[in-house]
């Protein structure tokens, strides 16, 4: 994801905080009325929250690896938690995730896919590259025989505003290496989808 150019330093947190007041007041309220006066010290935290994953290095997270004691399988974590802001509305997407790999000379420790997951969830997205994201990262960190994210979200953006289609869920997914050839294409994308 492209960092921000020289020069463009960061806003202040009092910066912050007045843009949530300018939005308060371009929604047609009072910043200063009771129940909205702590809203943008609010709004502030919320976003440090929200976007944390700016501040993290996806790749550390797979820093510890282990021998796989003679596993060569398939590694699979289901239903990971997926919790975003899509970049075009900045509206919420929620789903989950199933991230996949073939283990080649080492394995980590599950959590570590669930934080991975969350990593790059807690920035500005589209789950397209959110997707891609999870599953190139693991591949050149682990350097497994095959990586495999399946992602399955809805999207307030399309449920809240425009066309207001509620119960509508986009799936992405990105195989890599084995999984990206059959018979393991096949056979991971149905377990994936939950059909073992």
């Amino acid at each position: 994801m492209p960092h921000p150019e020289p020069g463009d330093a960061r806003p202040s947190r009092q910066d912050a905080e007045a843009a949530v007041r300018t939005l308060i007041r371009w929604a047609g309220d009072t910043p200063a009325r009771e129940g909205l006066e702590d809203t943008p010290a609010r709004v502030v935290r919320a976003y440090e929250e929200w976007f944390g994953g700016y501040a993290l290095d996806p790749g550390r997270i797979l820093g510890r690896s282990f021998d796989p004691a003679g596993y060569d399988d398939m590694v699979l974590l289901r239903d990971i938690p997926v919790r975003s802001v899509c970049e075009h509305h900045m509206a919420a997407i929620r789903g989950v995730a199933h991230v996949a790999y073939l283990p080649d000379q080492r394995v980590v420790g599950i959590s570590k896919l669930a934080r991975l997951v969350d990593a790059y969830a807690r920035r500005l997205q589209i789950q397209e590259r959110l997707t891609a994201e999870i599953a190139e990262t693991l591949q050149q960190v682990l350097r497994p025989r095959g990586v495999a994210v399946v992602i399955r979200a809805t999207h307030d953006c399309i449920a809240s505003r425009g066309i207001g289609m509620q119960g509508v869920a986009m799936v992405t997914r990105h195989t890599l290496g084995q999984f990206a050839q059959e018979p393991w294409r096949r056979d991971v994308l149905a377990v994936l989808s939950g059909t073992p």
